[in-house]
């Protein structure tokens, strides 16, 4: 009976056009690469020698040494192609720590091709799996060829079903296809002897991974030919879920931004290229066998396995030391400014949000010093631990109603006594305790919440304002904070004159605040927002005045009746400069008809420097931190006036 070789032969040129594929896409380095190459290339040497022994065979050749080399070539290489697919799928998995410690799964990698190799090898002389003397023929131990696959595929399936978070759908489908195929090409064979299918079936199946999984273009980076941030997360996810040990080097270039901005786009690429080129060389002549990855906007990574923890922080040492030298860039000097953090991860950054989050930003939370930093002295596991789950904690106060109206008390210099109190948003949540209102409004104004939470705070000082216990205090307005996203929301005025109406509070009890942020912005929403408000009776703030970049046209256009120094002058008055532009500032402000609240107060001193500044009212931890509404009702009730 003759065999057709013609699957064979196209299986041949589909894998050869893949090796040359992958060495073109320089899908040659890391691990999993590696593994998917061996297995392109035995794939290669199994179809060669599939058609040696069956060209052999047709012919009736008797040239037994050969035929039995031919066969057991074919067969060597044709059923080793199992046990590198499960490699490559632990590699994937990034599991080989786990596997390598656990006896079980390490005889189930090794021993059935183990069995199959000494079966063969004996074969010549025991004839137990096959005979050519009469003709290629299966014996009574052939059979073991395919028990032995069993093993693999089972603990494929099971690592990609264990693992499935890390794939998509696409990668699922493509690393089941070997198995699948390689079932169905055995079915077609046994269907129709003749037809040889299995080198073509797995040809198919590495040209399914090779589109679907081995694509460069998803994780290597075109200017630096490092990793790309896609990369870094699916890595570090990888590494989190199976509870790898590893040790990162986060490299921020802290000044990316301006030079970019300073050069232009192609300068800044080949700085890019430049700080990439130095990192490889440290990791080669270090032999760090590292990852390295270039995220974005000058941030790189390294990771290093828990063996190489030295490496990592000679590495790192040397890199930074490399960097802080002046660099030549097109013909300009340029000094790079590189934060440097050492981390261990779980040990110090316990989970991937956390790790995402702290890389993002650490340059600009840590003074510049010129030398390595560990994550253990720098990273904060309370405060990431809350911004990571900031959205949930959201969620479940507006859900529990645990936000509460907080009110810090102003003080008037001219009358001697409270006329009005800011109301302050705190949320004290039962797992992370008190929320920072600079963590807690970003997010908030990030993901919608910011409205629901200001309708709920205009409420609760409106509700608090048509009491008898506001009115017996004998104060004339509260103000209210507007952020910058409710600001630029359409249905603000109308939301905040419904909430009025609702408790009957007139327009003069109330006085929004808006940041100098808030008031930068020349959108038509805002400006339409504040005009309605405006001439619907109620008065604003400026607040943290001089902490921006004014815009003193925009500020002057703002129906604004109060302005509010920020702290940052008063923390500054001794300052002979600051004092002057403090003398002046106010007198612009006072000839403008504008009344002055100075923040930040805490000392009898500061109390008489900016009463002689003529400013109009006090505001400060000097009279009352932020307390809750029953402190607040009981501190004004009773509180007695400086001049007594």
């Amino acid at each position: 009976m003759t065999k057709s070789i013609s699957f064979d032969i196209a299986g041949l040129i589909l894998v050869c056009l893949l090796l040359l594929s992958t060495v073109f896409r320089r899908m040659t380095s890391g691990t999993s690469n590696k593994l998917f190459l061996t297995s392109v290339i035995m794939a290669i040497i199994s179809t060669m020698y599939d058609i040696l022994a069956v060209t052999l065979d047709n012919m009736n050749s008797q040239n037994w040494p050969l035929l039995y080399a031919a066969h057991t070539g074919y067969l060597l290489a044709h059923n080793i192609q199992t046990p590198l697919h499960v490699l490559f799928v632990i590699s994937l998995t990034d599991t080989w720590h786990k596997i390598r410690k656990n006896p079980f799964l390490m005889t189930i990698l090794f021993l059935p091709y183990s069995v199959d190799v000494i079966a063969l090898f004996i074969n010549p002389f025991t004839q137990c799996m096959f005979s050519v003397a009469h003709g290629y023929r299966h014996e009574w131990l052939f059979n073991i060829l395919y028990v032995n696959i069993v093993p693999y595929v089972v603990m494929d399936l099971v690592l990609i079903i264990v693992y499935r978070k890390l794939f998509n759908l696409r990668k699922i489908v493509a690393l089941c296809s070997m198995a699948t195929l390689c079932v169905f090409a055995v079915v077609i064979h046994l269907i129709i002897p003749t037809q040889l299918v299995e080198c073509f079936a797995i040809a198919i199946s590495l040209s399914i991974v090779s589109v679907s999984i081995q694509r460069p273009e998803d994780y290597i980076d075109s200017f630096t030919g490092l990793l790309k941030h896609s990369a870094y997360g699916y890595d570090m996810r990888r590494a989190f879920t199976n509870g790898k040990h590893v040790h990162i080097i986060m490299l921020n270039i802290a000044n990316y931004s301006a030079i970019q901005s300073m050069m232009g786009y192609d300068a800044a690429t080949d700085i890019l290229k430049i700080v990439a080129e130095k990192i490889h060389f440290f990791d080669s002549s270090l032999k760090c066998k590292s990852a390295m990855y270039y995220l974005d906007r000058g941030r790189f990574r390294m990771v290093f396995d828990e063996s190489r923890r030295s490496k990592a922080e000679d590495a790192a040492q040397l890199l930074l030391n490399d960097l802080k030298l002046r660099s030549n860039v097109n013909g300009m000097d340029i000094d790079l400014t590189p934060s440097i953090v050492l981390a261990r991860c779980p040990e110090e950054i316990e989970s991937f949000k956390s790790l995402m989050a702290f890389g993002q930003d650490f340059h600009e939370k840590i003074p510049y010093s010129g030398s390595v930093h560990l994550a253990s002295d720098v990273y904060n596991f309370k405060d990431f631990s809350v911004r990571n789950n900031i959205d949930a904690i959201i969620e479940r106060a507006l859900k529990n109603n645990s936000f509460e109206v907080y009110y810090q008390p102003i003080y008037s210099i001219e009358n001697k006594r409270f006329m009005s109190a800011e109301a302050l948003l705190r949320l004290k949540d039962k797992e992370h305790g008190f929320i920072s209102p600079e963590i807690l409004v970003p997010a908030a104004e990030r993901n919608g919440a910011i409205h629901k939470i200001g309708a709920f705070v205009f409420e609760e000082v409106c509700k608090f304002i048509s009491s008898d216990e506001y009115k017996n205090l004998g104060l004339d307005y509260i103000e209210v904070n507007l952020s910058v996203a409710q600001c630029m929301h359409g249905d603000l005025a109308d939301v905040i004159l419904g909430i009025m109406n609702k408790y009957h509070v007139s327009p003069d009890s109330i006085n929004l605040e808006i940041t100098e942020t808030a008031a930068s912005y020349s959108q038509r929403v805002m400006t339409d927002n504040l005009n309605k408000l405006s001439n619907a009776g109620l008065s604003f703030s400026l607040d943290d005045y001089g902490t921006g970049y004014s815009n003193m046209k925009r500020v002057i256009s703002l129906p604004l009746k109060i302005v509010k120094l920020d702290k940052s002058f008063v923390d500054e008055q001794h300052n002979p400069k600051m004092w002057i532009f403090l003398q002046n500032t106010i007198k612009m402000l006072k000839d403008m008809k504008m009344e002055i609240v100075v923040e930040g107060i805490e000392t009898q001193e500061m109390v008489d420097a900016f009463s002689e500044l003529k400013c109009d009212f006090i505001q400060g931890f000097f009279f009352s931190k932020p307390i809750n509404k029953t402190e607040f009702i009981e501190f004004i009730a009773g509180f007695v006036p400086l001049n007594e």
